[in-house]
């Protein structure tokens, strides 16, 4: 799908401005002259900035870029599908990490990404395998993210 320059731009802008409305309410450090909103707060105007130059490129540009046009890919039931299961393994997480736990809900997931996109299954199972445990060990024991262990927790590391 693509969209014209002035609809991105505008998203930009409003997802910009929404996190400007959202920090005004972070506390303040006494003795700092910077707070928890400086760095949300840069990205956010950086947002706004960048979605008014969009707005401005795609109104510029309106004659020779339609407004909204699908892609090619979107007539093709193997790339549809593909969609169909990564907005489903989201769901899929919602519902199943905290039963399943993170690693096998995430074995899962990456495993019919890989087997919709035609991984063959060897290098499938292998990547999802280490993916995973990469994954789980980055957020978990690095970044100290409290993953669910659902069916493993007598296993949790």
């Amino acid at each position: 799908m693509k969209l014209n320059d002035a609809v991105f731009g505008l998203l930009l802008t409003l997802l910009g401005a929404a996190v400007l409305v959202a920090i005004r309410g972070y506390p303040t450090i006494p003795g700092q002259p910077v707070g928890p909103a400086l760095f949300p707060g840069l990205l956010a105007t950086g947002l706004c900035v960048a979605g008014v130059l969009l707005i401005a490129k795609g109104l510029r540009q309106r004659g020779a870029q339609p407004w909204f046009a699908w892609d090619d890919w979107v007539r093709s039931p193997r790339h549809a599908l593909a969609l169909v299961v990564l907005l489903g393994s989201v769901m899929f997480y919602i519902v199943a990490a905290d039963i399943l736990g993170f690693l096998p809900t995430a074995f899962i997931i990456l495993m019919a990404m890989f087997l919709v996109l035609r991984v063959r299954p060897m290098v499938a199972v292998a990547v999802a395998l280490v993916a995973t445990l990469l994954v789980h060990t980055a957020f978990y024991k690095l970044l100290k993210v409290p993953l669910p262990w659902g069916l493993l927790t007598g296993v949790s590391w």
